[in-house]
């Protein structure tokens, strides 16, 4: 952890051009750095006659397992990435185990480079890689370990393949030592080394010959034309277990002799508790202790709801709240924060911005997004035990490292004596990349010392403490002239959802937040005068990352504005942009999605059809919505989608990640805002803070492309498309331009 909390990104960053170049991620890449014992984790727990070859490969006598080193939180990594090691290893389903990885900086995430480095990710230019290659190595250095992103398959396309292909070979190798057959004249094929004469040879019988001999450093992975899975149609490995109910999830999970708890914390979030009465609590049945932690109570019992039903019972006097009380406040707050002392960055400024406004039509909007939950259908949960020598922790998180340091800075250890098991997770959305179940299940455990306890969060009380979506104003102004977009002056207010998630890792930046920019600078149009500027609104609740985070408000607040800047200008949307976008595969998508939806102009008869177009964590995508307006309201009839991941690698899951982006998109633009009374959320579950219902689904047809030079994720591109693609069908069908969200306070939808 000491590189993670003392080193400085930007001084890293930007002071070690010379070690740029592409060469960090060469030589961890290679099989020789991969399977030192001291980069391999699994080294040190092999039993006998077992090897491993790399961090993610490991074979014993009796079975094969194999490394998923992200947190599978619903998008699949549980399937895909043990699907990239079979694949280059021969292996089929079923023939080996998944385990997540444990926490080690062997595991360092890759996919960030991109992210972190401060270039939009179509500038292929000399420095923008340079850039790229030293935040590789800072992260190489640091070695962040985490989920997020949708880094997941930019991280491991390629180690992951890899780490296949030196097993393989090596297990040919041990073969060709055991059989006296040239290591060229075998082959491999269902977890077997086949030799000439049809002899096969099991994985696991090799197991003890194979960790005794070199590894073959120079294996290499095999051309994606020759593969028998990836780029194919594949059912993922956890759908049967997830249908028949058979997958353990955190949730489910157990320990022999353990207690139950449930926590009922100050509202108002991160202040303290004032006093409270637990007097009626005690006698409630199944109660074994009430405890006093950090800011609120926890009740001890023998399940979770008789915990939950004694907490909730225990009158509590809170602290009042650090940011104000009344949601109207959190408005002002914002609209004050357009001011010099409140500037994040000028993240990007082409031409003359003043003189470009003074010429031709003045085009000027506001737009607004309010705080949403993460509400993820599993709430905040795990298990905890306090030893003598340490603490073991079972939960599902995106940051194993950053678990153990929140974990021991709460009871007083060090980062090393906790030791933690990641779980099978029921959805995040950004949820799981915050603390608020690990250092109170740290609290709890640590006063119930050698005890298992499993904390359960009410469905109620994981609303409360959520950490939600920053809350943003955008004030753009725009002008044009003879039919085209002159100037566009982007400025948004927001709360900071990096800055905050960074400083509760014990890893604060006193950098601009670079996720507010997301959707903001990164904008692909040829307009001659641009500028994009970012204020950090102070003062107000703490946000955090949600799917997409910054791209999920301002690309709903420049795709809009784009929007109506086209109409000022008489063009129509999805031309206009294909002819203004300046990146040729970029272009390419939106080419695509109006290929997909048919795009031919103005529908009529009640009836529109709006396109937005966001590049966020480096993968472009377009989003053609159609609606019709019926007596009752609004109805969302159909979705195209095109997006470039530069290759794709599982069809099915792409396709539906993409759909399922959509919805969530879709659902939370409709319907679903935070607001705080007295300091606390007054949304607490589901039928307050309602996504897309099943009746509400329009089909959604998804296609990918592969021109992108290199491997895109999917999980988050699909979200901030659909927000502004909907509320540019909606004027194209009424007239009505809807510039904040939830879109259900200005109009019906069926």
């Amino acid at each position: 952890m000491g590189h993670m909390q003392t080193l400085s990104r930007r001084a890293f960053v930007f002071g070690s051009a010379a070690m740029a170049g592409g060469i960090a991620f060469g030589a961890y890449a290679s099989a020789e750095a991969a399977t030192s014992a001291s980069d391999n984790p699994l080294a040190a727990g092999l039993g006998p006659n077992s090897v491993t070859f790399n961090p993610w490969v490991e074979i014993s006598p009796d079975k094969i397992t194999l490394i998923a080193q992200h947190a599978d939180i619903g998008q699949g990594v549980g399937s895909v990435q043990p699907i990239m090691i079979a694949e280059e290893m021969d292996l089929d389903p079923g023939q080996f185990e998944i385990r997540f990885a444990e926490p080690s900086p062997a595991y360092f995430n890759t996919g960030f480079a991109d992210e972190f480095a401060p270039f939009v990710a179509a500038d292929q230019s000399p420095a923008a890689e340079e850039a790229r290659a030293a935040t590789l190595e800072w992260l190489r250095k640091s070695g962040l370990q985490m989920t997020g992103g949708s880094s997941t398959i930019p991280d491991t396309y390629q180690k992951l393949r890899l780490a296949g292909a030196v097993a393989r070979e090596t297990l040919k190798a041990a073969a060709a030592k055991r059989s006296g057959v040239a290591a060229a004249d075998l082959r491999t094929q269902s977890g077997h080394v086949i030799l000439p004469n049809g002899t096969k040879i099991a994985y696991v019988a090799l197991a003890a010959e194979a960790s005794k001999i070199p590894p073959v450093l120079d294996a290499q992975p095999r051309d994606p034309s020759k593969w028998r899975m990836l780029g194919k149609p594949m059912m993922r490995l956890d759908v049967r277990s997830k249908v028949m109910g058979e997958l353990k999830f955190g949730i489910d999970q157990k320990a022999e002799g353990m207690l139950y708890a449930s926590v009922k914390l100050n509202p108002s979030k991160g202040q303290p508790l004032k006093s409270y009465d637990a007097g009626k609590a005690r006698s409630m049945p199944g109660v074994r202790k009430i405890l006093e932690i950090n800011n609120g109570v926890a009740v001890i019992a023998t399940n979770s709801w008789y915990a939950m039903k004694a907490v909730d019972a225990i009158a509590c006097e809170w602290a009042p709240s650090a940011y104000p009380a009344e949601q109207a406040d959190h408005w002002k707050v914002l609209e004050s924060s357009f001011k010099p002392e409140f500037l994040g960055k000028e993240w990007k400024k082409i031409g003359d911005i003043e003189a470009g406004l003074k010429t031709g039509k003045l085009v000027e909007a506001e737009y607004r997004a309010p705080y949403v939950a993460h509400q993820p259908l599993e709430p905040l949960n795990g298990i905890g035990l306090v030893t003598d020598n340490g603490m073991e922790i079972w939960v599902g998180h995106q940051s194993p490292r950053f678990v153990q340091w929140v974990a021991a800075t709460a009871i007083g250890l060090k980062p090393e004596q906790i030791t933690f098991h990641n779980q099978w997770t029921g959805g995040s959305f950004g949820h799981r990349l915050e603390y608020e179940n690990v250092r109170v299940l740290a609290e709890i455990a640590n006063q119930m010392k050698g005890t298992p306890i499993k904390l359960v969060f009410s469905r109620e009380e994981d609303f409360l403490q959520d950490i939600p979506r920053q809350i943003a104003i955008a004030r753009h102004r725009g002008s044009v002239d003879k039919s085209k977009i002159v100037a566009a002056d982007l400025q948004l207010a927001s709360t900071t959802p990096l800055k905050g998630l960074l400083e509760r890792s014990g890893t604060p930046s006193k950098d601009p937040d670079g996720q507010l920019a997301a959707g903001l600078w990164n904008v692909y149009y040829d307009i001659p005068n641009f500028r994009a500027t970012s204020y950090e609104a102070q003062g107000l609740s703490p946000s955090t990352t949600w799917r997409s985070v910054g791209a999920s408000t301002s690309g709903f607040f420049t795709e809009s504005f784009v929007d109506e800047l086209i109409h000022a200008a008489g063009l129509d949307p999805m031309t206009a942009r294909i002819a203004m976008c300046t990146v040729p595969h970029y272009r390419k998508v939106l080419e695509t999605v109006a290929e997909m939806s048919d795009w031919k102009g103005p529908l009529g008869n009640g009836r529109g059809r709006g396109v937005a177009f966001v590049e966020s964590f480096g993968t472009p995508t377009a989003e053609v919505v159609e609606v019709t307006a019926t007596d009752r309201g609004i109805r969302i009839d159909k979705v195209w989608v095109a997006a470039d991941v530069g290759k794709v690698v599982d069809p099915l899951n792409f396709e539906s990640q993409v759909q399922g982006g959509v919805v969530w998109g879709l659902g939370h633009a409709i319907n679903c805002e935070l607001t705080y009374a007295k300091g606390a959320v007054q949304q607490t579950n589901y039928n307050h803070h309602e996504a897309m219902r099943i009746y509400q689904c329009p089909v959604i047809e998804v296609r990918g492309l592969e021109n992108d030079p290199k491997v895109r994720g999917i999980g988050e591109p699909p979200v901030p498309p659909a927000a502004p693609a909907l509320a540019n069908a909606i004027f194209a069908a009424t007239g009505k331009r809807i510039r904040e969200m939830p879109f259900n306070k200005f109009i019906d939808f069926v």
